[in-house]
């Protein structure tokens, strides 16, 4: 009986006789566990009268970042290790670790130094922010900027000024700024790429410029409302959460945006020739219905160009086969360089064919003779010997309507037969008429129009100049 008076006058010593509930009698408060109870209860009845609690439990939400964000650096990191050459994966790991790190030294606040927990945390959190927008720019091979380190920045500038470090209200309001000026900078990033080509970037630029506005609006609205701690601690909470699964989004999308351009390279190698870095013949002939559309836009004729490298067997047998391959891809670099939008590509072996748009016959022979005479004046050096090539050239011509590349193909095949047959080293051209006409069973050497070279043109010219002067 004493020991149930000493805990009712305890009780009605620690709360108000208001705030009893009248059943309450002495036998509940026999025991130190039913004490307890009601100065929660009543403890929990003053928070309600104050205020609204915090909802969000920081540092369990930053202990469940920190894991995450600790596991996709390392899945990164081995995917960086897996293709060294590509920095993007190294700067988003690193982006991810020091955002792991900085939020798992804000956890630790009270068990570390304030100066650790809260600037130097923020600061290596927002420099991964900054590691992010160095990957964007690495994965376009484009230097890194120096606006990609605006985040951190703002954030060391802003928080050691006395009005800023000691309300929790304001830090908050500076991080959101900082973390807005990361997600601007990873828009402006993701931007600078092929937009057009890459349209995942377009979805990938709109996430992180809704992260950049949610951001911005959050700090806006601390600055202007001055909420209490409590308070910020659910708007900041509630802010990060909507971030993180933005940031989510953009992960996504990121790893979208790495398939298809990975995707993208695979076609390339399956159209492209491994020796020469042309097209290969697939590749070639994939073009011919967009040279058609246009010559057919355009009011001008389908122009197809065999190339073919003569005597290339002897440079293979006097200089080898290592020569050889230097041959053609000198070639391959050079004759591209003079083909109208590089429809350029290698057939097999030693031949190389082009298709081209062109007004005329004459601006055909132009392209033509504007390869032959580069390739002759600059001999293949191989290192150990200079090579002497020479290349012979078949042209085909027919009208944007009437264009058929089988025809063409074949039409500019016989061309390039006789262009060999009248001594190699010069360029035969079919005409429409010539190239509808139905292949012969065996190719004549005389057919097609020889094409003059330059040096033929500067000898008839300087007859022409003695025959004047004798005259």
């Amino acid at each position: 009986m004493k020991e149930g008076l000493l805990y009712s006058t305890m009780l009605i010593h620690v709360y108000p006789t208001e705030s009893l509930p009248a059943d309450i009698g002495l036998k509940q408060c026999r025991s130190a566990a039913t004490l307890r109870k009601w100065r929660a209860s009543s403890a929990r009845m003053r928070t309600d009268r104050q205020g609204v609690a915090a909802v969000f439990n920081i540092a369990t939400g930053l202990a469940i970042w920190c894991s995450e964000a600790m596991t996709l650096a390392l899945v990164l990191f081995v995917a960086w290790r897996h293709n060294i050459r590509n920095e993007a994966y190294l700067y988003w790991g690193m982006g991810f670790l020091l955002t792991g790190i900085g939020f798992a030294m804000v956890a630790l606040r009270g068990e570390i130094p304030s100066v650790l927990s809260i600037e130097a945390g923020n600061a290596i959190a927002l420099l991964g922010q900054s590691a992010w927008v160095a990957g964007f720019l690495a994965l376009d091979r484009k230097r890194i900027e120096w606006w990609a380190l605006l985040p951190p920045v703002i954030w060391l500038a802003g928080v050691f000024l006395p009005w800023v470090n000691s309300d929790y209200s304001n830090r908050v309001v500076l991080y959101n700024l900082a973390s807005a000026t990361g997600a601007t900078a990873l828009a402006m990033a993701v931007a600078a790429g092929d937009m057009r080509r890459e349209r995942t970037r377009v979805k990938l630029m709109g996430v992180f410029v809704i992260q950049g506005c949610l951001c911005f609006g959050s700090a806006l609205m601390m600055a202007l409302t001055l909420p209490s701690d409590i308070e910020a601690t659910n708007l900041g909470g509630a802010s990060a959460m909507a971030s993180a699964f933005l940031l989510t989004i953009a992960f996504a999308f990121t790893c979208r945006l790495i398939m298809e351009r990975s995707e993208r390279h695979l076609r390339a190698l399956t159209l492209t020739d491994s020796l020469t870095g042309v097209l290969n013949r697939r590749g070639l002939l994939g073009y011919f219905d967009a040279t058609q559309e246009r010559a057919h836009d355009d009011q001008r004729q389908v122009a197809v160009l065999l190339f073919d490298l003569d005597h290339f067997k002897r440079v293979n047998d006097r200089f080898g086969h290592q020569s050889g391959d230097a041959v053609l891809t000198a070639f391959a670099r050079m004759a591209r360089q003079y083909i109208p939008n590089y429809i350029f590509g290698r057939m097999g072996g030693e031949e190389f064919a082009a298709f081209a748009a062109v007004t005329d016959q004459t601006e055909a022979e132009a392209i033509a003779e504007a390869i032959r005479t580069e390739f002759c004046r600059l001999p293949v050096s191989t290192g150990e010997a200079i090579v002497p090539v020479t290349v012979s050239i078949g042209i085909a011509l027919a009208s944007s309507i009437e264009a058929n590349i089988d025809k063409l193909i074949s039409a500019a095949d016989r061309a390039l037969y006789a262009a060999k047959a009248a001594g190699r080293n010069c360029t035969v051209t079919f005409g429409e008429a010539e190239a509808a006409a139905t292949a012969p069973a065996t190719p004549s050497s005389t057919a097609g129009e020889l094409v003059p070279t330059v040096d033929d043109q500067v000898d008839a010219l300087r007859r022409m100049g003695t025959l004047s002067r004798a005259g």
